[in-house]
């Protein structure tokens, strides 16, 4: 286990609009806002598309990370989230997970890691700024090059 004490700085209620890219509507924000990392405690929305970790075929090693991804339309969405500082870039290097219901398949549900997403109506989100330590996410050569959360 890693843990570290955060401190909190601002917290916004931010909205993306019809159309947008989720992950480019949040990089731009954290980068008009001068946020470096953080959490999304939660947020609401709905997608027109997103694709989202997932596999149907039998998995080679079951132990390691899926890196597939499954593709959904018209989805109602609840999620969360870390926001860490990509040192390279200067940006940021989201870790989201959803819950979407399939609105045409009786919200039929799917749960995983977001890889991208088109916003639907809206998203609503809050971001909770962390001002230290400094988080970062690694990947980590041991554990499949899985990027990990760092603290400091």
């Amino acid at each position: 286990m890693r843990a570290h004490e955060l401190t909190v700085g601002r917290t916004f209620g931010v909205t993306f609009d019809h159309g947008e890219d989720f992950f480019e509507a949040l990089s731009t924000f954290c980068r008009d806002n001068d946020v470096r990392q953080g959490y999304i405690p939660s947020f609401i929305g709905a997608f027109a598309e997103a694709e989202i970790v997932g596999a149907c075929e039998k998995l080679a090693d079951p132990d390691a990370p899926v890196w597939a991804k499954t593709y959904v339309t018209n989805v109602e969405a609840f999620g969360a989230g870390t926001l860490a500082h990509d040192p390279a870039t200067g940006g940021i290097l989201p870790h989201i997970h959803v819950s979407a219901g399939l609105k045409a398949q009786s919200a039929d549900g799917r749960t995983s890691h977001l890889l991208s997403a088109k916003v639907q109506f809206l998203s609503e989100l809050l971001i909770v700024e962390v001002t230290s330590p400094t988080m970062t996410r690694p990947r980590n050569p041991d554990l499949y090059e899985v990027p990990l959360l760092t603290f400091g």
